[in-house]
């Protein structure tokens, strides 16, 4: 039987995923968005309206065309304003020598805003004490899974990941995955590719419901398009936050 975010609160060491838990359970509300926006206003806009249905923004930084670390600030304060944290999707995936200066170093200097970040573990556990040395009270989230078609995530792969998080606790909180890949339920579950009206986008994504990602094992689910392509991305955030909350209820009770 799945465990409640209360009874997991109970199980989970690292503080970032303990106040992430606390938010869940607080505001009802186990999603998190994808905010893929090139446009800083407009990224602005949308988690402001947004902000209140989340638990969890995730960024990918690098892709706006404007940015200044003046948005960062932006999204702290809606972050505390709004009640949620967030998650820098960067996907490193190099040396552990370098990986240090990609998340402390550079224009974005993801290691002094972001609260939890994630990696590929291809080049092997060097990345994780890459990660680890510069980190400012991050959780780590490894990607054991995608949601693409042709995905080269073997499970040979998946068990791999799984192992290198086991021996990393104090630092790596739990996976990106389609499903659970881990039967120790003190790593949360961050389940990508998640849409009510489409089942694909065309270029590999294949897309799931809220209740189907939550059925598989999802704590939290990941939702980009979903919302920010909405003509009302606030009423369609509070419709994603509802069928994902009332599915991990239904589960729980099973």
């Amino acid at each position: 039987m799945a465990k409640s975010f209360e009874e997991k609160l109970k199980l989970v060491t690292h503080p970032k995923v303990q106040e992430l838990i606390q938010i869940i359970i607080q505001k009802k509300s186990n999603l998190c968005l994808s905010a893929d926006l090139t446009s800083s206003k407009e990224l602005i806009e949308l988690v402001e309206i947004v902000g209140p249905h989340i638990c969890l923004l995730k960024t990918h930084i690098d892709i706006l065309s404007d940015f200044t670390f003046d948005v960062i600030q932006k999204l702290r304060k809606l972050a505390k304003k709004h009640h949620f944290l967030i998650f820098e999707d960067r996907k490193f995936a190099d040396l552990g020598n370098t990986v240090q200066k990609q998340f402390s170093q550079g224009i974005y200097q993801i290691s002094s805003w972001s609260d939890f970040i994630n990696a590929h573990v291809i080049v092997g556990p060097g990345i994780i004490k890459g990660l680890k040395s510069v980190a400012q009270g991050q959780g780590l989230i490894l990607i054991a899974q995608m949601s693409a078609a042709g995905n080269l995530c073997s499970e040979s792969y998946i068990q791999e990941t799984v192992r290198m998080a086991e021996s990393e606790r104090a630092f790596v909180c739990g996976f990106i995955c389609t499903k659970s890949v881990s039967e120790d339920q003190s790593f949360l579950n961050f389940v990508p590719g998640v849409n009510i009206s489409s089942s694909g986008d065309g270029l590999g994504q294949q897309f799931v419901s809220p209740a189907e990602a939550v059925q598989k094992g999802a704590d939290v689910i990941i939702v980009g398009r979903g919302i920010y392509n909405s003509s009302n991305p606030a009423e369609s955030a509070k419709t994603y936050k509802e069928q994902a909350y009332e599915a991990y209820l239904n589960l729980t009770k099973e």
